[in-house]
């Protein structure tokens, strides 16, 4: 959420940022609704200052003998509470309604963040390792003979719809090896707390990082009003939710495995073959609550330990940052790391690093106390994919694969795989 104040005191560069996001005009209607709650405020405050002092003047009144003036302010305070109620009441509504449109405002692009319309606009910062030279023409994920066995389409679709998946031996291993190699790179080597958390969150929690009021459509309500979190970004960010910090805790690094649901209400008909895009899927996510001065530091930081892990496992990637037409909405800047998809002969999306600045933390009054014993200040908040783990199986059977429709697997992971390095063309660990 944006800072009103910030708003007042510079409405033009509020404006110019929003421009960039494709909004136009932002502040007039911002400050219109503020001008209004502030003049309701300070009318109902006039109000109770008049009801008091009439409150007072009648003891004198009364004291004095005078029914008159007596009887005519009985009638002023009696006027004046009616008066101060409504105003309350403007003043409430008022309130609610800036509220509500500062909720629906994306974050405000950082200046180094490019402009651009589309995914097309968004800018290559560098890759890393070169596409493999294929013999033969590579196949997708789902048409690999070694990965057909463990790809069981039917069956999960018999149970609960389309974009689902059952995986089976050899897969069902390698993606829950895959899990626990990340887990243990980001504990291990890169200092991040391990954390376990809930998937259902309540509604609270989902406006905290934003992902309501804008797209609940994108994600899943349970019955009783408990949501289903679409990363763990939701739980591991509000885990400060309106907490107040000591200067000398943050950073705070944390890292989840769980599992994530999304309705893809705006893919309809986008990567229905295979596994690529699912309603529910695992991932691997980092949480970063940071000091403003550091917040950048740590995004460069979050972005290095996604790329490392996709380095380790030998699969070729490169990373671009966003442009405001495809930057996120609470996000300042966004590293997207694309992995290399022989099968697709191009780079998909594996991992998202963003940096939403205080944007979040306004959402759920996040705050740390400083050193020096100043007034509380709002943390920064980033979060990223590390990785997402269904894709990352993919990346791996697709330049894995052999001509003989075995699959090589990534060195880094046979300790996880007691030693296997391949799944034979029947669909076998071996």
């Amino acid at each position: 959420m944006h800072d009103i104040r910030a708003i007042r005191e510079n409405p033009e560069a509020f404006d110019a940022a929003m421009a960039r996001r494709g909004l136009s005009g932002v502040s007039g209607e911002v400050l219109a609704l503020d001008e209004a709650r502030r003049a309701a405020i300070l009318a109902a405050e006039t109000a109770q200052a008049e009801a008091n002092r009439a409150t007072k003047e009648i003891g004198a009144a009364k004291a004095a003998g005078d029914e008159a003036l007596f009887q005519k302010l009985r009638k002023e305070v009696a006027e004046k509470k009616q008066e101060i109620a409504r105003l309350q009441e403007q003043a409430r509504a008022g309130e609610e309604a800036l509220t509500a449109l500062l909720m629906r405002l994306p974050n405000l692009p950082a200046e180094d963040v490019p402009d651009g319309a589309d995914e097309n606009d968004n800018v290559e910062i560098r890759r890393w390792g070169s596409p493999r030279d294929f013999s033969f023409t590579p196949l997708e994920h789902y048409q690999i003979p070694a990965a057909k066995p463990g790809f069981d389409f039917e069956a999960a679709a018999r149970l609960s719809g389309s974009r689902f998946m059952v995986l089976q031996g050899a897969l069902a291993r390698l993606h829950r090896a895959l899990a626990q190699f990340m887990l243990d790179r980001h504990v291990s080597e890169n200092g991040l707390l391990e954390t376990w958390t809930p998937v259902l969150v309540r509604e609270e929690m989902m406006y905290g990082t934003g992902q309501l009021p804008k797209f609940g459509e994108d994600s899943y309500r349970t019955t009783n009003d408990w949501w289903l979190i679409p990363t763990a970004e939701v739980t591991l960010t509000n885990l400060v939710n309106g907490q107040v910090m000591a200067e000398e805790d943050l950073p705070i690094r944390r890292v989840a495995h769980t599992q994530c649901f999304r309705s893809e209400a705006g893919s309809a008909g986008r990567d229905t073959a295979g596994m690529l895009r699912q309603h529910q899927f695992e991932k691997v996510e980092m949480v970063t609550i940071a000091h403003p001065e550091h917040s950048e530091e740590e995004h460069r930081l979050m972005t290095r330990h996604a790329e490392a892990i996709l380095e380790a496992l030998a699969l070729p990637y490169r990373t671009v940052v966003l442009c405001t037409g495809d930057l996120g909405f609470g996000m300042r800047r966004t590293h997207d790391i694309e992995v290399w998809l022989p099968g697709q002969n191009t780079y998909r999306e594996i991992s998202s690093v963003s940096v939403a600045g205080d944007f979040q933390a306004r959402r759920m009054n996040a705050r740390f106390k400083p050193a020096d014993g100043g007034k509380p200040q709002f943390v920064h908040t980033l979060n990223g994919s590390g990785l997402a783990v269904g894709r990352t199986l993919i990346a791996v059977l697709e330049n894995g694969q052999e001509e003989d429709g075995s699959v090589t697997l990534p060195e880094a992971l046979r300790p996880y795989l007691g030693g296997k390095t391949r799944i034979t063309a029947d669909g076998a660990l071996a």
